[in-house]
């Protein structure tokens, strides 16, 4: 999953929310500079990142992608599922998901310093072009894969993602309402054996 996803999946949380949103980022800073609480969504982050990887259904979405995209292909799963989250917002949150988004980015702007860098200089980008709420268009999809295209090492063919899942969408739709259930159901156990 996506930033969105594992955003949500931390519910109303601060701390957790935090955890998770910086688990990925965490190449030099070691996770005992964090609170316990903090700790437990960076935990969090990875499980989910686990079950997901697992999953049989997601492995249907990825062999899709898989003879075009190769190795990226999970990653470009996992942005497709924010997509689908963030364009039936409404069915899984109460607050719209451009108020919900500015309250992350606000969040995070407030907890700076404990961001790891590569998080620091993200946030601005993320907030500037809206990331979280440009998951549910179809040309914010295309954005997000032509940045992730110029940043990867090797040529990975992630611009024409978006011409994947416009070509296979039902496909991707189904599948992400097979899985995102499960996932949540499986968020919600992690976090009653690890309460904080």
């Amino acid at each position: 999953m996506n930033y969105l996803a594992h955003l949500y999946l931390s519910g109303d949380d601060p701390a957790l929310r935090l955890g998770n949103f910086i688990a990925d980022h965490l190449k030099s800073r070691p996770i005992g500079f964090y609170s316990p609480d903090v700790q437990r969504g960076i935990r969090l982050h990875h499980a989910i990142d686990g079950f997901t990887d697992q999953h049989p259904v997601v492995a249907q979405s990825k062999a899709r992608l898989q003879p075009e995209f190769r190795k990226y292909a999970p990653v470009i799963v996992d942005v497709f599922y924010d997509h689908f989250l963030a364009k039936k917002w409404a069915f899984y949150h109460d607050q719209a998901l451009t108020d919900y988004a500015a309250s992350i980015y606000k969040e995070m702007k407030n907890q700076h310093d404990l961001l790891p860098q590569r998080a620091q200089e993200m946030l601005p980008y993320m907030e500037r072009y809206d990331w979280l709420t440009n998951y549910a268009h179809i040309d914010g999809i295309r954005r997000v894969m032509n940045g992730m295209s110029r940043r990867a090492r090797f040529d990975s063919g992630m611009e024409r993602a978006p011409d994947a899942l416009e070509a296979h969408m039902a496909s991707f739709d189904a599948e992400f309402d097979a899985f995102f259930p499960e996932l949540q159901l499986f968020v919600n156990d992690f976090i009653e054996q690890n309460p904080g």
